[in-house]
């Protein structure tokens, strides 16, 4: 296991302020369904802040400051989510914002489209538990599933970086009652893009 991924979790307070970010942010830009080179669709949807992450639309995987659909800038990451990624070692320009509903899931995969690969990846599970997979250095390496209920903050750091990982499953009814308005999961991921 890679028992130093783990490194938190957060109280039902600081979890339903992070929510409410959420939902500040997806006002000024909407949550979208990212799309493959190849065209075929993701099994969630997401938005951004800072720099965001995207595929499909026009171009491969990529970090931009624009919203893919709207054509809008992304808004700033909010001040107090910042300041809670400092915390781990990571001055952030980018935030992920993942929403899994049942049924959703993420393939194996490695973050490698940033431009500093040691710097780390912070990343928050809010709403209902998510098995994720996570593995080794290499695509082969074995693949331990790990609980992420609400609150966790894993961190892939050092040599867990760049292990393969994945999410299998989305546990509909785990989340903290009155957290989320509708099933599902919001990941949080924390990044240096730049």
């Amino acid at each position: 296991m890679h028992p130093d991924a783990i490194v938190g979790r957060l109280s039902l307070e600081q979890q339903q302020r992070m929510v409410d970010h959420v939902r500040q942010l997806a006002r000024q830009a909407p949550l979208y369904t990212p799309h493959m080179p190849g065209g075929q669709p993701f099994r969630y949807q997401q938005t951004g802040a800072g720099w965001g992450w995207t595929s499909g639309y026009g171009g491969g995987y990529r970090y931009q400051r624009e919203h893919p659909i709207t054509g809008d800038l992304l808004p700033a990451i909010p001040p107090e989510l910042a300041a809670f990624a400092r915390q781990y070692g990571l001055e952030p320009d980018a935030l992920l914002v993942n929403f899994y509903r049942p049924g959703a899931r993420l393939g194996l995969h490695q973050d490698r489209d940033e431009r500093d690969l040691t710097a780390p990846v912070v990343s928050v599970s809010l709403g209902d538990t998510a098995t994720f997979l996570l593995g080794g250095q290499r695509r082969s390496d074995p693949v331990q599933r790990i609980e992420l209920p609400s609150g966790t903050v894993m961190v892939l750091a050092g040599t867990n970086r760049m292990a393969w990982h994945g999410v299998a499953t989305i546990h509909p009814g785990t989340a903290p009652a009155g957290l989320l308005r509708s099933p599902g999961r919001i990941n949080l991921t924390f990044r240096r893009s730049q």
